[in-house]
């Protein structure tokens, strides 16, 4: 082997080693693994990132809470697609701070202060019973159907079949009253409920 093809092979192998260790660093690393930079906080903010198992949690609540002032306090923000949270603006005293979510639990309260940043960890819930326990009001008045117009006629009031009929239509109390020769009903009671009086006037 000469020496010019020794030089040769040894400054292909230095190229080969450097073009592959570029291709290394430039390669972005599985989104697991990806480290989320911690958000900019002022010094009235707490602020921090929100994981779970599979990697940042996006559109988790972060629930801050103090009974250090003269009434209770609570905010409340939600993580961003990289699961990061600031809660702005909170008077300088201590909280609790926590996540709830869909799926989860309630993570472990931590105590924090303003300034502070502070990462925590989601609980996912062991079943869907459990992460039901934790979903806001609305999420079930969002799951209620109400009845058509038509289903909601104002005209069946009362169920009591020896209620009498006004063409048809089931007679309101006083009216009832009113056919059958009695004084009208002012206790606002519903005549036709068990333990109801009614009066009979003397002929």
């Amino acid at each position: 082997m000469t020496r010019t093809s020794e030089l040769f092979r040894t400054s292909f192998a230095a190229i080969a080693v450097t073009v592959l260790a570029s291709a290394m660093v430039g390669r972005p690393l599985p989104a697991g693994a990806q480290a989320t930079v911690a958000p900019a906080i002022d010094n009235d903010d707490i602020g921090g990132v929100v994981t779970g198992p599979n990697g940042p949690e996006a559109g988790v609540w972060v629930i801050a809470e103090s009974v250090e002032l003269p009434t209770k306090f609570a905010k409340m923000v939600v993580t961003d697609d990289q699961g990061r949270y600031v809660i702005p603006d909170l008077p300088a005293v201590n909280y609790s701070v926590w996540v709830r979510g869909y799926g989860l639990v309630d993570s472990p309260k931590m105590r924090a202060k303003p300034g502070q940043h502070l990462d925590l960890a989601a609980v996912a819930a062991p079943n869907a019973a459990a992460a039901a326990h934790y979903y806001p009001a609305i999420y079930w008045y969002s799951m209620l159907k109400i009845p058509p117009e038509s289903e909601l006629s104002g005209t069946a009031i009362y169920a009591d079949p020896g209620a009498s009929k006004i063409d048809g239509q089931l007679a309101p109390p006083n009216e009832e009253h009113r056919l059958h020769g009695l004084p009208p009903d002012r206790s606002g009671s519903d005549p036709h409920d068990s333990g109801s009086i009614r009066l009979v006037q003397n002929g």
